[in-house]
């Protein structure tokens, strides 16, 4: 490739974000390059679950590597963290296969040129981009998009003083005896018994996230929903260990550990800059469940088809290009959904473990489209409205106080 060739977009990112967007602007016959210091072979260490229903909807379903029926949640019985009763879902759950998941969007991204370059610097010529790499190598292209992640350098955004993040640590492994029950699947385990009194009242609250695996190998995972400061690994690892402990449980074989640190809160980009984002640098992450996967899978494709429309125009420039499409990605529907979950976050973030228990049991509570729409964020605008409210009115009048309480 030319040094002097202008490419139609210029995706910076290799991963699940970057391949989304990436294989449908692929299937638009758009002239496209990618940029990453990380070959897209590289396999995807994370563990990506998701609702079943949000593939089935878009006809993905085969790319569940396990699937559970048996979905449920232990938020203990009112004041009492310790009760074994479940609260049964009623709603499939589902594991990506990554492998085959990062295979088949390969497949799609076909014919694209992948450059093993570390974006230093984009500057803005006219109507065109141009990005400069560490090597020293140069290259244009009408629009540039970011889906590196969130912790781009190159994506504008309003600051704020506290990023909160959701930080978890897991194992899949065998162990001593089952720490979920046969083909089951655990949401949350707010349980909370293997602390002491001090823990639960200074510490930030975190759940057990499980998994039956099949052939006796089980994923556990201590979940810190979100936090400032965030929980550290070796606090969320030795709260897992105690966990198992508690119940009398041993790890007999790790054989894949993992961990995750991710901001929840980000606010949305500005509008008005010259590149647009996607994924994780886009604040896609869903701020009230910190899913993101069924949302880029759902956005992707109506982003290329609008992009593909906006570059048959040769006379808009890079920053009237962004702007399209930064209004096609987070239209007003979105943006006011957005603040929604923003501010049941803060609220939640502030609640300690008892009240974070008595909330969950209450919002499971809900119809089952209602608490499912809310975590996938599938509900249009109004309808998350009614249901927030719906949530307010049911709860106990601790969590009302809670929910209207002002920083």
């Amino acid at each position: 490739m030319s040094q002097r060739e202008i490419m139609d977009i210029l995706i910076l990112g290799s991963g699940p974000a970057a391949l989304c967007l990436a294989s449908e602007l692929a299937s638009q016959k758009l002239n496209i390059s990618c940029i990453s210091n990380e070959s897209p072979d590289n396999k995807w260490n994370n563990t990506y679950g998701i609702w079943a229903s949000e593939l089935e909807e878009l006809g993905l379903e085969s790319f569940l590597s396990h699937r559970w029926s048996d979905t449920v949640s232990f938020f203990g019985d009112g004041a009492n963290s310790t009760g074994n009763i479940a609260t049964n879902h009623s709603y499939d759950y589902g594991l990506i296969n990554r492998e085959s998941f990062q295979k088949e969007l390969l497949k799609r991204c076909e014919g694209i040129q992948w450059f093993n370059e570390t974006a230093t610097e984009i500057i803005y010529k006219g109507h065109i981009s141009q990005v400069v790499c560490k090597s020293g190598l140069k290259l244009n292209s009408r629009l540039v998009v970011d889906a590196s992640g969130h912790k781009s350098q190159f994506i504008k955004r309003p600051k704020i003083k506290e990023v909160a993040q959701q930080a978890a640590f897991g194992i899949v492994g065998r162990f001593s005896s089952p720490p979920v029950k046969k083909e089951q699947f655990v949401l949350m385990d707010y349980r909370s018994d293997h602390l002491e009194d001090k823990e639960l009242l200074e510490g930030t609250p975190s759940f057990l996230y499980a998994m039956d695996l099949g052939n006796n190998i089980y994923f556990v995972e201590e979940t810190s929903l979100a936090s400032y400061p965030p929980l550290s690994k070796d606090c969320l690892k030795k709260r897992l260990y105690r966990r198992l402990e508690g119940k009398g449980i041993f790890i007999e074989e790790i054989i894949h550990e993992e961990d995750c640190l991710f901001p929840m809160n980000l606010p949305l980009p500005y509008k008005n800059q010259p590149i647009l984002a996607f994924g994780g640098a886009a604040s896609m992450v869903h701020p009230a469940s910190g899913y993101m996967v069924g949302s880029l899978l759902r956005r992707a494709p109506k982003l290329a088809k609008k992009l593909k429309v906006f570059l048959n125009n040769p006379e808009l420039s890079s920053i009237e290009l962004a702007q399209r499409g930064w209004d096609v990605l987070w239209p007003f529907e979105l943006v006011q959904r957005h603040k929604l979950y923003l501010y049941g976050l803060n609220r939640l973030m502030s609640f300690d473990e008892a009240m974070l228990r008595s909330f969950f049991i209450n919002f499971f509570r809900l119809s089952t489209n209602e608490w499912s729409g809310f975590l996938t964020n599938t509900l249009p605008l109004p309808k998350l409205i009614f249901v927030m409210s719906k949530m307010f009115v049911k709860s106990p009048l601790k969590i009302k106080l809670g929910m209207l309480k002002f920083n």
